[in-house]
């Protein structure tokens, strides 16, 4: 079976080294990292591996202990104010901690800017010899699939600059599995799967994407059909935050092992 990563939203609450330590107890092989606290995001703790070398050591080192990888750095995203030299400390830590890809939301509602400051951000990331993936998310300025791929291709460093395919952006821009199965494999570089409803009105998106998805039998998408759509080899993580059990208490731990457990049972019977 397709080893499975551990999104930090999944775990809101943690520090990056208390996800880490999530991750190898729920039998994963890698994190998503939020690499700074966000406000939109207010369980996230206060942690800091930007400017505190000593606490960024640490983080490598209990990665290295524990045999997990930073598969995707979080959050790079570009506006149209983004300087997109204030990513160097950024890309410089994702760097000394390995990240496989750095996670893109983009933002921008300039077309010509928006591909400007894209291009210009996937030659700072490939100085630090980091790839790129676009996230495409309804409410952004890359709202589908077909956008996503539209603007790697421009970009044209397959391997290097891609996408990374959210089954929950997929659904609820429009896009189906079979769409994914039929995009470039070169251009697919990761894959991030939680369940939901058939449908969500426009206004509930964001929170649903942050905060309510459901977990694998609990909605309608096809799971298995989704890890099949990938290239082989692409890495998948679970991605189920779930606030609602978190705020009445439900460890860590249980929150991690239901949302990793079943995306695996539903991999496997399908």
């Amino acid at each position: 079976m397709q080893p499975l990563s551990l999104d930090h939203i999944t775990a809101v609450d943690t520090t990056p080294i208390q996800l880490a330590e999530a991750a190898h107890a729920a039998g994963c092989r890698g994190i998503c990292l939020f690499m700074q606290p966000m406000e939109v995001l207010p369980h996230l703790p206060q942690f800091d591996i930007y400017t505190d070398r000593v606490a960024r050591r640490a983080l490598g080192a209990r990665l290295k202990e524990l045999g997990i990888t930073l598969d995707l750095a979080y959050p790079f995203t570009l506006g149209g104010r983004t300087e997109i030299d204030g990513f160097r400390t950024a890309l410089e830590c994702a760097a000394e901690l390995d990240a496989q890809l750095l996670n893109a939301l983009i933002y921008d509602r300039d077309p010509a800017r928006r591909l400007d400051k894209f291009g210009a951000f996937c030659d700072l990331a490939a100085s630090y010899e980091l790839r790129v993936g676009v996230e495409f998310y309804p409410p952004s300025q890359v709202p589908s699939l077909a956008d996503a791929l539209d603007l790697v291709a421009r970009i044209n460093r397959p391997g290097r600059v891609g996408v990374n395919v959210d089954l929950l952006h997929l659904m609820r821009s429009g896009g189906s599995v079979a769409e994914l199965a039929a995009a470039p494999a070169e251009y697919i570089l990761y894959g991030q799967i939680a369940d939901g409803a058939a449908d969500c009105p426009e206004d509930r998106i964001d929170f649903e994407a942050s905060s309510a998805r459901l977990l694998p039998g609990e909605g309608v998408f096809d799971l298995a059909g989704f890890a099949r759509a990938l290239p082989e080899g692409c890495p998948i993580s679970v991605e189920i935050p779930r606030n609602a059990d978190l705020e009445v208490g439900v460890p860590v731990a249980e929150r991690v092992h239901r949302a990793v457990d079943g995306v695996r049972q539903a991999l496997a019977a399908g």
